[in-house]
């Protein structure tokens, strides 16, 4: 089905079989209901934020939509500057859009206007920082924990070394890299050379 996106001011491309449609933040709603309504685009598979550190314009919202009846995918993207980080709210075109909103929202600080229930959805209320920017280390920044039944003396970092981002060094197995294993080089190496039948994959 041809989608005319002219009409919101957006562009579409095309690259090895993946459409996607560029528009500008303040049509999204607009063009997601025309989407849904009359191309057929009637599940909405993902919303996420991009950060694309360095550009112009830093962040990015893009939708991964599908048709269950023409069996297509469509990807649209909008660009959203930095010193105004809103978007329009899909919640009210595809309910499922609440949480993947949410968690943009957690993640990279973007604002759905007209969002039912816009709070953290992974880290806790307060939490002064965005995880999936480019410019938040990877170790994490140390921050208080909420004053809650948790008991903050009993909460370990996770690893880095050995943990899920950085592998053990000559580790060959996704077990050794688990947050629960061990976190030195030495004891690293030695799962490696030596390693158990369950990590024997």
């Amino acid at each position: 089905m041809p989608i005319n996106v002219e009409r919101f001011g957006g562009t579409l491309s095309e690259f090895r079989g993946e459409t996607t449609v560029r528009l500008p933040r303040e049509k999204i709603l607009e063009a997601c209901r025309y989407l849904k309504a009359e191309c057929g685009f009637d599940m909405l598979t993902d919303v996420s934020g991009v950060d694309n550190y360095g550009d112009e314009v830093r962040y990015e919202v893009v939708y991964h939509l599908y048709s269950m009846n023409d069996r297509c995918h469509l990807r649209l993207k909008a660009s959203v500057p930095e010193d105004d980080l809103i978007v329009d709210s899909v919640v009210s075109v595809w309910k499922t859009a609440d949480w993947h909103e949410r968690e943009a929202f957690d993640m990279f600080g973007i604002r759905f206007r007209n969002h039912p229930n816009l709070k953290r959805i992974l880290m806790w209320d307060g939490y002064p920082y965005f995880p999936l920017r480019k410019d938040f280390p990877l170790a994490g920044i140390p921050t208080e924990l909420p004053d809650t039944a948790v008991d903050a003396d009993t909460v370990r970092a996770a690893p880095m070394l050995g943990g899920p981002f950085v592998p053990a060094i000559g580790s060959n197995s996704s077990v050794v890299r688990e947050p629960r294993q061990v976190d030195t080089v030495v004891e690293n190496i030695e799962r490696v050379k030596n390693p158990t039948k369950k990590e024997q994959v």
